[in-house]
């Protein structure tokens, strides 16, 4: 039975997972059994459950106690419910809890780039993908479009924020994933903040000069201490970091050595077309996405055995990450999936 206790005390440290702690604290680095994240909603917080996730407690308002709520508390067990009317709640997130419920769980270790790839035949590569929102929507996609599991670079922006979580509808704890062991340098992660305000996926970029950009970087700074303030748990991090780093080395190496034919989503002159014959008869297809605007770096590129492009009408030159990954996934996922609907 779930321990009910009205919130009366705004500054108990038992809600500071809820309204105070950034990403990188809920993360807990130095002690990474302790790291935790936050699941919305009833649906998301049950695909977590399913996947094995333990719940610590939950906020949540006082009408969502039943039906579908209900059910989630059963499932949860002894734990602290801390419950409160909608305006209550409201003050202490800082933002409107539209979605009933939220819950604090611990993470999982992370397993390895082997035990995720074991049997799958296509897998998503994503090279420093930074915004939140889009690494949730390409999980979303990646769940329903035939993708087995899911990589990312160091560089990419954490599948368990909250926001991502959001997005990806919980399907983040449906689709195997975690990270390659490449070794995170400044060069090769991404700062989102540091290019020119713009559609993400346009492929057009200015360059700073040094002093233009170490002003950007002290506002940018700024922004996020009130963006952490504003929205706790929201924030993007300065330099986010896996829990877990496998020293692989060159990662496009070890995906060759597991067996997978690697395509790099880009615009190039020799890029086959994404309908072409030839992918859809690859038996183990690694499809690597890269970052907003700058897309995938030369040398990723080179490694990969081809490179991909989805041909565009009326001039547009590329697509939004997230959108280019469900067409892709679509593409070149659903042979793979047809099969498994067969067997």
């Amino acid at each position: 039975m779930a321990q009910m206790i009205e919130i009366t005390d705004f500054d108990a440290p038992e809600l500071d997972v809820y309204a105070r702690l950034t990403e990188n604290q809920l993360i807990n680095r130095h002690e990474p059994e302790k790291g935790m994240f936050i699941a919305e909603s009833p649906k998301v917080i049950e695909r977590a459950l399913d996947a094995g996730y333990r719940p610590v407690s939950i906020l949540t308002g006082k009408r969502h106690i039943e039906g579908e709520e209900g059910k989630i508390l059963a499932r949860c067990g002894e734990i602290p419910v801390y419950t409160a009317e909608f305006d209550v709640l409201t003050k202490l997130t800082g933002f409107q809890l539209t979605r009933g419920m939220l819950c604090a769980m611990y993470r999982q270790p992370l397993p390895s780039v082997r035990s995720v790839c074991k049997d799958a035949k296509r897998i998503a590569v994503l090279e420093n993908v930074v915004n939140p929102t889009n690494v949730g929507a390409i999980f979303r996609s990646a769940a329903a479009l035939g993708m087995d599991a899911v990589l990312l670079t160091t560089g990419c922006s954490n599948p368990l924020y909250r926001r991502a979580i959001r997005v990806s509808m919980g399907t983040v704890f449906q689709v195997p994933w975690t990270y390659l062991g490449e070794e995170t340098k400044p060069e090769t992660v991404r700062r989102p903040e540091l290019e020119e305000e713009k559609e993400p996926g346009t492929g057009i970029e200015r360059k700073l000069e040094p002093e233009e950009e170490k002003e950007l970087r002290t506002e940018i700074e700024r922004k996020l201490e009130l963006e952490e303030e504003k929205e706790p748990g929201g924030g993007i991090d300065w330099n986010p970091e896996p829990e877990e780093k496998e020293d692989s080395g060159n990662w496009q190496k070890q995906l060759h050595e597991l067996g997978f034919h690697t395509v790099a989503m880009a615009l190039k002159e020799d890029s086959l077309s994404i309908d072409d014959p030839k992918l859809m008869n690859v038996d183990k297809l690694a499809i690597v996405l890269g970052t907003e605007g700058d897309g995938l770096a030369p040398e990723t590129i080179a490694a990969c055995d081809d490179t991909v492009c989805i041909p565009m009408a009326h001039g547009v030159d590329s697509l939004n990450v997230a959108a280019a990954s469900a067409v892709a996934f679509w593409q070149l996922g659903k042979q793979a999936y047809k099969e498994k609907e067969e067997t």
